[in-house]
């Protein structure tokens, strides 16, 4: 059979490299901060702990003397060692005041679990239980050690009543009431209820004033995430939840880890309903609306059926399970996202019902914990938070900011985890072995107190965790975690695998990150943000299919996304947690460009290079912000800044982001085509004026390829380098290590593929026996092979062609039927500068015999080629008929 062939886009087949990532200058440790710490472990944790000391050093022997346990559980890293040795002056402090108990595990062991799991261990194993047995148990354990923490019982119960007295009725003591004002002055050491919120701080851009420019890479993200959220039927999402309240379910219910049987389950409506407030917003799209209101409709029903404020897909005894200390899936994990998403609801979209329903859960989940405190210790509770529990203490400080009632303020509080925030607060690198996404929310939760309540050492543990997790724990693309876990400081060496750096993580670090630039407008804050978000987050969308996303992000060389644990998801079968925040990500990439300072002058701050307009109503202008196509030959980043509209004889001041990336020789600003002057790098250059249609903002970055190594301080890893190009970090298609040439630039090495490549990268396919087969260029000879089930593997490498024609002006454009009738060389994707021959051989010499002509295919279908010997007119490649995978091709 003559080769009738189909020319499509080529398969994707990218791969990543080792990575690494720059730090953000430390704090100073100033005998000031280590006493304020040391006065947060005494008023507001029972929880102190050392994790990796020698029994014999003089510093454990220092704490064992003041009646402080410690035991010996995790391996020490540097950073470590010199975190906890600048600690122990501050919490010596502590120490007198505390007396040797039994300890108490601060770890992500799970209650009555001798193993720690991750979200994909727990997961698999309750996905292959019988129906009635998820969750009993798990089969896989890793060998992570615990953080033990001695406690002082007794000095936390005179808070309150330890338990439940009588009811008063034949000679029982009376009840004791439950103060909640009582309850947090004392968790406060007897300070007064709220110190007032902090700030100023730079206020966020509405997503509602936000719109990304059409065609550009950020919206076709963001459109790609508005289908799949219009693809997600609203019935087969609350199945579970009419099903738990007792109400028809209509349908059937999705899969994987929305499954009826999962305990996890009902998470990913939380984040629907987080990422359709923010997509509405970010889009107005009606349809989605309609949608959004259906499901918190229908949720309001099963809080009204079940009648008691509690919501949930799942039922409560999974918090009996909880304050039992027995094993359950983090029930207050999937609790957060809910009553997140329904604050979204009310926030951004301004859904009322919203609110009232977010508010039933919290009176619920207020009566548990306080239940639980009365009925046993502080400390059972404390224990309980051994799970992982999301930003509960974050969603609860958000929703005291609106009723203004105390004991939501007390309850987000009473989830601020002590035992890890307590670490932070001495700035001790002690995070390895924690996983990860259960801390970083943790860590947010606690900014929003500081945001909340003025507390200042709650600033000085967001900005010490932001600077320990870049300076020793993050890769290159800003993502951080190796299988859900931290590692030892600056040891990354040997976690690079298909494991790392977990979606969830990046989208919490950018919180973290936002929220430190808020406070501070230091430029390493915006810059991770940018890193983190190229990187880390548009990374995760198999290009523009719905519904597509991964779990991790690989970084160890030679490795796919295509063939890690996880793989790519699937729209209804998936549902993991890091969908969940893939969907919020790719709702709101318009959330962090822009921020405001209002005042006499107002002023804008763009920190973030995306195409896109704002409507700036305080100035009353509309900003347009565009950028011209990045190529790997340009030497310049070239962004435009343009106002509609006039400030109506009112001055407001623009600051513009210079990244550390680029460099001072180069970089140009200029207004109206006038030279602002000399532009610094890790700044912010800022114009005041009356601002009017006419004017236009052009800044110029220079832009060139670096290297970073890995964070790992031993000598043995220090050429562990990773490749960016400004902010990109590059991904090589390699299928085995490469020495750089040391002492060289990097460009004297790398060669910049020109732009027009792009469209000339294709991939060949034909039918036969009805399989799907892929011409392919594998080991020196051609053949064909089964089209591979998942992109960016080998085989799909191997599918994938350069096909360039003899004209130079037909560079432009060269698919499908422009092609026919051309003249074209065609270079394997995995071996540039290479092409095939007439002789099916492979050549670096590019002559007459490698070019190949191609023509209407010859079996008469629409759409299809055949490709003609350009030497041998009349002869073609051809397969055969009814053939198999590895058949060759021949010339005939």
């Amino acid at each position: 059979m003559v080769a009738a062939l189909r020319v499509q886009d080529c398969l994707p087949s990218t791969r990543v490299s080792c990575v690494s990532s720059a730090p953000i200058r430390p704090r100073a440790r100033t005998a000031a901060n280590q006493k304020r710490a040391a006065i947060f472990l005494r008023k507001e944790s029972p929880f102190l702990f050392f994790a990796g000391q020698n029994h014999h050093s003089p510093t454990f022997c220092r704490l064992r003397a003041l009646g402080v346990r410690c035991r010996r559980r995790v391996a020490w890293g540097r950073g470590m060692a010199r975190g906890v040795a600048a600690a122990v002056s501050a919490l010596g402090v502590v120490a007198v005041l505390l007396t040797a108990a039994a300890a108490k595990v601060c770890t992500n062991t799970f209650p009555s679990s001798d193993s720690v799991a991750t979200h994909a261990e727990r997961a698999a194993g309750q996905l292959r239980l019988p129906a009635g047995l998820a969750g009993r148990g798990h089969g896989h354990g890793h060998a992570h050690e615990q953080h033990l923490t001695p406690t002082d019982e007794s000095a936390w119960m005179e808070l309150m009543p330890r338990r439940l007295l009588g009811g008063g009725g034949g000679g029982t003591p009376p009840r004791v009431a439950f103060d909640w004002l009582m309850l947090y002055r004392k968790l406060r050491g007897g300070a007064a209820a709220v110190d007032g919120p902090a700030g100023p701080f730079l206020w966020e851009a509405s997503l509602h004033d936000v719109r990304l420019q059409p065609g550009t890479l950020y919206w076709q993200a963001q459109q790609t995430n508005l289908e799949y959220l219009l693809l997600l039927d609203t019935d087969r999402l609350v199945w579970s939840f009419r099903t738990q309240a007792g109400l028809t379910a209509t349908g059937t219910p999705y899969g994987g880890w929305e499954g009826p049987n999962v305990e996890l389950r009902g998470h990913f409506v939380g984040h629907y309903l987080s990422a359709t407030a923010k997509m509405w917003a970010s889009t107005h799209n009606d349809t989605l609306r309609a949608k959004m209101s259906s499901v918190v409709d229908v949720l309001n029903d099963c809080q009204k059926k079940m009648g008691t404020g509690y919501l949930s897909a799942f039922p409560s005894e999974f918090f009996d399970r909880t304050e039992a200390l027995t094993t359950v899936w983090a029930p207050y994990y999937t609790i957060h996202k809910i009553m997140q998403g329904l604050l979204d609801q009310y926030t951004v979209a301004g859904n009322s019902k919203a609110l009232e329903m977010v508010v039933g859960m919290a009176n619920y989940f207020s009566d548990r914990v306080k239940n639980v405190i009365q009925k046993y210790s502080i400390e059972r509770h404390w224990a309980s938070l051994n799970e992982e529990t999301g930003g509960m203490n974050d969603v609860l400080y958000q929703l005291y900011t609106i009723m203004d009632d105390l004991k939501h303020l007390t309850l987000a509080h009473l989830f601020d985890k002590p035992c890890f925030l307590g670490l932070l607060a001495v700035q001790a690198d002690s995070i390895s072995g924690f996983h990860s996404n259960t801390h970083i929310p943790v860590v947010i939760g606690a900014q929003m107190r500081y945001e909340v309540t003025g507390d200042a050492l709650y600033k000085q543990i967001a900005t010490s965790f932001m600077d320990m997790i870049n300076s020793s724990h993050s890769y290159a693309t800003g993502g951080t975690s190796a299988g859900e876990f931290w590692a030892d400081p600056k040891c990354l060496a040997a976690t690079l695998s298909t494991e790392n750096a977990e979606s969830c993580t990046t989208y919490n670090m950018l919180k973290v990150s936002r929220n430190l630039f808020r406070w501070t407008k230091e430029i390493a804050y915006a810059d991770y943000y940018e890193r983190a978000l190229i990187n880390g987050v548009l990374s995760i969308q198999r290009g523009t299919d719905p519904g597509v996303m991964i779990y991790m992000l690989p970084q160890a060389p030679g490795r796919s996304k295509a063939v890690s644990y996880h793989g790519w998801g699937t729209k209804y079968d998936s549902f993991w947690c890091c969908y969940g925040t893939g969907i919020e990500s790719f709702s709101k990439l318009g959330d962090s460009i822009y921020f405001e300072e209002k005042g006499d002058t107002p002023a804008l701050s763009i920190i973030q290079y995306i195409p896109s307009t704002f409507n700036w109503k305080t100035a009353g202008v509309t900003v347009t912000q565009q950028l011209e196509p990045l190529s790997s030959s340009d030497m310049n980043f070239r962004v435009s800044l343009s106002v509609s509209g006039k400030t109506n004889g009112q001055s407001a001041t623009l600051n513009v982001r210079i990244p550390t990336w680029t460099s001072a020789s180069g970089a140009k600003a200029t207004l109206n085509d006038k030279d602002l002057g000399s532009v610094t790098p890790g700044s912010l250059l800022s114009v005041t004026k009356q601002w009017s249609s006419n004017d236009h903002l052009s800044l110029q970055f220079p832009v060139a390829l670096r290297t970073e190594a890995i964070k790992d301080d031993r000598p043995e890893y220090a050429s562990l380098q990773a490749i960016l190009f400004g902010p990109f970090v590059l991904a090589g298609l390699s299928s085995g290590d490469w020495d750089a040439k040391t002492g060289s630039a990097v460009s004297d090495w790398i060669t910049a593929v020109p732009s027009s490549h792009n469209s000339q990268l294709m991939t060949f396919t034909q039918e036969s026996s009805g399989k799907t087969f892929v011409l392919s260029s594998s080991n020196g000879s051609l053949t064909m092979q089964e089209r591979p089930a998942v992109d960016g593997t080998d085989t799909a490498v191997h599918a994938t062609f350069r096909v360039h024609p003899q004209d130079a002006a037909r560079l432009h454009g060269t698919y499908g039927a422009a092609l026919k009738d051309t003249s074209v060389q065609i270079e394997p994707f995995d071996m540039p500068g290479t092409v095939i021959t007439n002789d099916l051989t492979l050549s670096a010499q590019k002559s007459a015999g490698s070019f190949f002509n191609i023509v209407p295919g010859l079996d008469g279908k629409p759409n299809s080629v055949s490709l003609e010997l350009g030497t041998k007119p009349g002869c073609f490649l051809v397969s055969g008929a009814d053939y198999s995978a590895g058949t060759k091709i021949q010339v005939s």
